[in-house]
């Protein structure tokens, strides 16, 4: 009763921990827009893009598995036959794969209103990217770095042409506080004589936040009128863990009374993507669709711009 009580307590914002998606966008219309999910085929990714779709959104489902996020789209519009989804290869773990993204969105003429960063991998072994980088910063970071700066100039001109505040919503996780101490390995990321998973999920995690701010700290340098947060969607059931079976284990059974299910999970993000209270808010961490402290590392400027520096090089 006490857990259900402080878990549905609402914040500021007037949501709370449990707060699903569909309420959180309720009476919102995103009629007009065009939104990318990168991760759309399950989980918060899936949700999102249902949540989108159903709020009038044109969906551009970003994933690996193209069968699993067409199940996703036939669920959809079984739902909503006018709901308007694609799907579209992205492999965020190669390079290759997302230029070839970009390139394919940017020739059919599309907006982008909406880019939301949610794919991801969690704690898994070592192993390096097809370019060579530790896959966890790869897929998590660097890909989505990539991704962002390659469809930029595709948002800037929507956001001045449409005259819509164009959103960019990076899907970190308090996990960011189990980074490294020193917050980003730069000279070791590639080290599997120091790797831990939990530590270089972290890193990740962390690298989240900090692109987030970075670009929030350039759009304002720069007057132009597109937002960019970073957020923890909560503790959700997935199959996040499944290379730490014990952990996955007590994650799916204990986890299911305190656990976030994908429709609270992806709550979070659909209020910093749509939500009328977030218009103007750039460079905020969120929680729970209210503002929250991230770690004293998320909030570091200068390691801020260092990251961005890094993820240049590493990109070009």
């Amino acid at each position: 009763m006490m857990t259900s009580w402080l878990l549905g307590r609402r914040g500021p914002s007037g949501f709370s921990w449990s707060s699903t998606a569909d309420q959180i966008t309720q009476g919102i219309s995103a009629a007009g827009l065009t939104a990318i999910v990168t991760g759309a085929s399950s989980g918060i990714g899936a949700e999102t893009a249902r949540t989108l779709a159903l709020r009038g959104a044109h969906v551009v489902m970003a994933v690996r598995s193209l069968p699993a996020a067409q199940a996703v789209k036939d669920a959809v519009l079984a739902q909503a036959p006018e709901a308007k989804l694609d799907v579209m290869e992205l492999d965020l773990s190669s390079m290759a794969s997302v230029r070839a993204f970009a390139s394919q969105f940017i020739e059919r003429g599309l907006p982008l209103n909406i880019l939301i960063n949610n794919a991801g991998v969690m704690a898994i072994p070592f192993a390096l990217s097809k370019d060579g980088i530790e896959m966890q910063f790869a897929t998590n970071h660097v890909g989505h770095f990539l991704l962002t700066h390659l469809l930029l100039d595709t948002m800037k001109k929507t956001s001045r042409e449409s005259n819509v505040e164009g959103r960019i919503v990076n899907v970190s996780s308090e996990g960011h506080k189990l980074a490294y101490g020193e917050g980003i390995r730069f000279d070791k990321i590639n080290d599997e004589s120091v790797y831990s998973s939990i530590g270089a999920y972290g890193q990740s995690k962390l690298a989240n936040i900090l692109h987030a701010n970075e670009l929030a700290r350039r759009f304002q340098e720069e007057n132009v009128n597109i937002t960019a947060n970073s957020l923890h969607p909560g503790s959700i059931i997935t199959n996040l863990l499944r290379y730490h079976s014990i952990l996955d284990v007590l994650h799916r059974t204990l986890g299911k009374l305190v656990l976030k299910n994908a429709e609270q999970g992806a709550a979070t993000t659909c209020y910093v993507a749509l939500h009328p209270q977030v218009k103007g808010v750039s460079g905020k961490y969120f929680c729970d669709s209210n503002l929250y402290e991230p770690s004293a590392k998320a909030k570091d400027m200068e390691l801020a711009k260092r990251l961005w520096d890094f993820s240049v090089e590493l990109v070009t």
